[in-house]
């Protein structure tokens, strides 16, 4: 439980928007393996402090053993109640935020989760297993068409409809329990590209799935809205998303220049040193805002 084989994305970008100094309080709202965590938690130092969330119980256990003797405190929660968890250890304000708010490796290698195309357990796909409505159900009561707007507004994916269609086809059969046999049935109704596409056909399918059941558009949306309420006057807050529709959200939220200034005119992305040791951050997209003060605010101090 206390290992882990994910790896952070633009760590030192990362560290680099958020220019955190000794003492700082700092939420990380995606803890995921922790690494990033580690990087903030030795940014501030012994009397600094940070907030580590996640909504993944596992993820909560692992960086529990993996952070010992670091300032940090665990909370098993939505990022998007960053308010609620922060009233609950009585703090009114934090100097950053930092949201990695991509799929981490250790999800991915956990075969009772469903996120894997290979794995043979339940197609669940929910961060937290105890929460919501597990993937499987998901695809064998939707209709075809709600199944096929679904896959294509979540996953982008332009062959959406041939997806639902070969679904329902198989569900009449038997019903869809694994991730494995749903990769298989999401293959089948892809025609062959020549030469194979980059990612797995059911790469964007099971994206769509996973946002749906999460609501992870939803969730990242309230948290746009809310953590400026507390974040202090120049405090900064950094994102790291890996779908167009997360950017979006944040592109949109940063441009507030009432609330924020934004600190990246365009989007950061991995440089190609790092993509050759991590094929994950090569969809990674960051994007930074310094929070600005209200009215009735002091000074910024960031």
């Amino acid at each position: 439980m206390s290992s882990t084989i994910h790896t952070s994305v633009l760590p030192a970008e990362s560290l680099g928007f958020l220019a955190l100094k000794p003492g700082d309080r700092v939420v990380d709202g995606t803890l995921g393996g922790g690494g990033h965590t580690r990087l903030l938690a030795e940014a501030v130092g012994p009397t600094g402090l940070v907030i580590a969330i996640d909504r993944d119980p596992g993820a909560i256990a692992r960086g529990v053993d993996l952070l010992a003797g670091l300032p940090v405190r665990f909370a098993q929660a939505n990022f998007r109640d960053i308010p609620e968890v922060l009233d609950a250890l009585s703090i009114d304000k934090v100097d950053a935020v930092f949201l990695d708010v991509g799929l981490s490796s250790d999800q991915l290698a956990d075969v009772e989760r469903g996120f894997s195309f290979d794995a043979d357990g339940p197609l669940d796909l929910r961060f937290d297993p105890t929460e919501g409505e597990p993937a499987w159900r998901l695809v064998n009561r939707l209709r075809p068409e709600s199944l096929a707007d679904l896959i294509f507004e979540y996953g982008e994916e332009r062959h959406s409809r041939r997806i639902a269609r070969r679904i329902a086809a198989v569900r009449e059969k038997e019903p869809i329990r694994t991730a494995r046999q749903f990769a298989r049935i999401v293959t089948s109704a892809i025609p062959r590209q020549y030469p194979p596409a980059r990612i797995h056909p059911a790469t964007r399918t099971f994206q769509a799935l996973r946002i749906a059941v999460n609501e992870e558009l939803k969730s990242l949306q309230i948290a746009l809205e809310r953590t400026p309420t507390r974040l202090a006057p120049g405090g900064r807050m950094v994102v790291i998303s890996f779908h167009s529709l997360e950017d979006r959200l944040v592109k949109q939220a940063f441009r507030n220049s009432q609330t924020w200034e934004c600190l990246t005119r365009s989007i950061v992305e991995a440089s190609a040193e790092e993509v050759a040791h991590n094929s994950r951050s090569r969809s990674a997209r960051l994007r930074a805002a310094r929070r600005l003060p209200d009215p009735l605010d002091g000074p910024a101090t960031g």
